[in-house]
């Protein structure tokens, strides 16, 4: 038996402010939209041009305010070929981000930057 990974949901309080994090901080399209209007909530599912792995932001009609995040969710990672460009454009779109770091002696270098929602998508270097 093969899995393959298809998509990872969020759920988002302003999806219009969402998708336009995702395009312009991460470079994801909006790859499908789905409506469920009796059911009260719209799918959107961003995807790069690399991986195939989508994104699915989840907005609930309903949803009186910003979700809380709880202590159990870490993170999603993307990788990028220059890391201070990258860093340098996110802090100029006044995104939150935090200092670029290494975890170790091997070089390997990210940083964490925040969607809308408070999210934390990991930007590492890839070598």
């Amino acid at each position: 038996m093969e899995y393959e990974l298809v998509h990872t949901c969020i759920r988002v309080f302003d999806l219009d402010k969402s998708i336009e994090f995702y395009n312009k901080a991460l470079g994801l399209k909006e790859a499908k939209r789905v409506d469920y209007p009796d059911k009260r909530f719209t799918l959107v599912y961003m995807a790069d041009e690399i991986s195939g792995h989508e994104i699915e932001l989840t907005y609930n009609y309903d949803q009186n305010g910003p979700y809380e995040l709880g202590n159990g969710y870490s993170h999603v990672a993307f990788y990028v070929d220059d890391l201070q460009k990258s860093y340098q454009a996110h802090r100029s779109a006044g995104y939150s981000v935090s200092e670029p770091k290494s975890l170790d002696d091997s070089g390997l270098k990210l940083y964490f930057v925040k969607d809308p929602d408070g999210y934390a998508i990991e930007i590492i270097e890839q070598a």
